[in-house]
């Protein structure tokens, strides 16, 4: 089984994780897992580093529980620790579409519906330098909770693969002007990770561009780009990306289903396109031109 973290970002690096616990080994039907991050796209142009160091993961295992295992929650269900080792990301490297394998394991074959992220180190380095370190509301103690809908299945023909999709526009709340670096006096962490079981999700990427008055094409960089599921617009959106410096933007992880799209930048009107389709395992393009606001 693999689980990935990502959003928006994407550089591929691997992190093999080949060790299991004593508990592990009992088990006499296992499957691959692997885990992989992303971060959805970072917007504020001011930050150059959004910081944090994950030193343990483990999931919540559906299938029979076992006896005597102190990681065992009230009802009974097993926790299995797919990694227990420090590592260090920089989450405004991973945005559209760039992936970190954070877990790549044999574990025990059946249904995985809750992972759980130990994280701390977390702080934020503005682009003048000025750092910023963050209180992690018991993400070091507990963990930070992400169910799996649907629970993903490992089974022992092949991998499943898992996608962690840390929202850091959603994640790092600024305090104080945000137009200027002087003005930020801080910032509160509040982690929204979105985890998405890639057999049954697509991606959506494109281009956010304008027209000239003379027809050039001018890409447009920074726009921010929100996914809700159909006729949720007045709610909270479920992922969000920002486009880099070639006007695009990539969104993986949506589960199959009908989205509203909406795009936003200073300067220009805001556009939305409504029930776009995502399909399993495809991609789907969605380009938009924005009109200058008058």
């Amino acid at each position: 089984m693999k689980i990935k973290l990502l959003p928006s970002f994407i550089i591929l690096a691997s992190l093999f994780f080949s060790g299991c616990s004593e508990d592990l080994n009992t088990v006499s039907t296992m499957g691959r897992l692997t885990v992989h991050l992303t971060d959805a796209p970072f917007p504020y142009a001011l930050i150059s580093e959004a910081n944090v160091t994950i030193f343990k993961v483990d999931a919540r295992y559906k299938g029979d529980s076992m006896e005597g295992d102190e990681n065992n929650d009230d009802n009974g269900n097993s926790f299995i620790v797919l990694m227990e080792e420090e590592r260090d990301f920089n989450l405004l490297t991973l945005t559209n579409g760039i992936t970190e394998t954070l877990v790549d394991i044999n574990v025990p074959t059946g249904s995985y519906d809750l992972i759980r992220i130990y994280v701390k180190g977390i702080n934020v380095v503005l682009k003048d330098g000025s750092t910023f370190d963050l209180k992690v509301p018991s993400g070091e103690q507990t963990g930070i909770k992400v169910f799996v809908k649907p629970s993903i299945n490992v089974s022992g023909e092949i991998s499943s693969d898992l996608l962690l999709d840390f929202d850091v526009g959603r994640s790092f709340i600024p305090k104080g002007n945000i137009k200027n670096i002087s003005g930020i006096t801080g910032f509160n962490f509040k982690p929204v990770i979105k985890a998405s079981n890639m057999s049954f999700a697509g991606t959506l990427s494109g281009l956010v561009s304008t027209k000239m008055e003379d027809s050039e094409i001018i890409v447009l960089e920074n726009a921010m780009v929100s996914v809700y599921e159909a006729g949720t617009i007045e709610e909270e959106p479920i992922m969000t990306a920002a486009t880099d410096k070639d006007g695009k933007y990539t969104i993986m992880g949506l589960n199959a289903g009908s989205y509203d799209v909406v795009v936003e930048l200073d300067g220009y009107e805001t556009q939305t396109v409504e029930e776009i389709t995502i399909v399993s395992g495809n991609k789907i393009i969605q380009d938009f031109d924005l009109v200058p606001v008058p």
